[in-house]
């Protein structure tokens, strides 16, 4: 069950089990893992007298937009987006990104199953929202977008729970494959097309992020 909580950027889904109870989402989940590489990041930009928090929400502005670009472009064949609240330069680098994953469609057949689905595990007790669950090719796969300049060890750890959510949610589909799908924003970012043959290592780790989470709520 989910449900949608509307704010200043986009809308918030909040994930709950079928008796109501409110669990959390994957990307919460994982805010309990240190991220000590931004450390560094941070001073070094400092430095450079950037301001981080600019730098961030710009970047994130424009993987927002290109998200949706091709989520629009699954369910509906073309590109139609509200552009109205995002910069030139923003759009200009999100239709970069949309390019790039149409060169990388017409190498492929797909047939979309699900696009942008929120799921909630009731074995594990939580939620996510898949971006896309397909026939590649004639294997069905999660695909998971992602903008930027490489992909981390938190983007398997967050794929391993969709993948899961899948499983358990629609079996009827027999999930065969999963990948991310990373597309740059500019020609320095450039393309990455990952695919996880095993997922049972970064799900254990979920799972012990989940196991952390919930006891942290506890200690509070």
């Amino acid at each position: 069950m989910t449900e949608k909580t509307t704010g200043k950027v986009k809308a918030h889904t909040v994930y709950k089990l079928a008796d109501g109870t409110r669990v959390p989402g994957v990307t919460t989940i994982l805010g309990v893992l240190a991220k000590p590489a931004l450390i560094p990041w941070a001073n070094k930009m400092g430095l450079q007298g950037i301001d981080t928090t600019k730098y961030v929400d710009e970047k994130a502005a424009i993987g927002t937009l290109a998200h949706e670009m091709i989520m629009s472009h699954l369910v509906r064949g073309a590109v139609s987006v509200d552009l109205s609240d995002y910069t030139p330069n923003q759009i200009e680098l999100a239709e970069n990104s949309m390019i790039k994953y149409l060169d990388w469609e017409k190498e492929h057949t797909i047939e979309p199953l699900l696009v942008e689905a929120p799921l909630v595990s009731e074995i594990y007790r939580y939620g996510g929202q898949v971006d896309l669950l397909c026939e590649l090719d004639d294997v069905v796969t999660l695909v998971d977008f992602k903008t930027g300049g490489g992909i981390y060890k938190e983007a398997g750890y967050q794929v391993s729970a969709y993948a899961a959510m899948i499983v358990e949610c629609h079996p009827e589909f027999k999930l065969g494959s999963t990948r991310i799908l990373r597309i740059g924003r500019d020609e320095s970012e450039g393309f990455d097309d990952h695919i996880y043959p095993d997922l049972s290592v970064y799900f254990s780790v979920f799972t012990h992020c989940l196991a952390i989470y919930e006891l942290q709520k506890k200690v509070k």
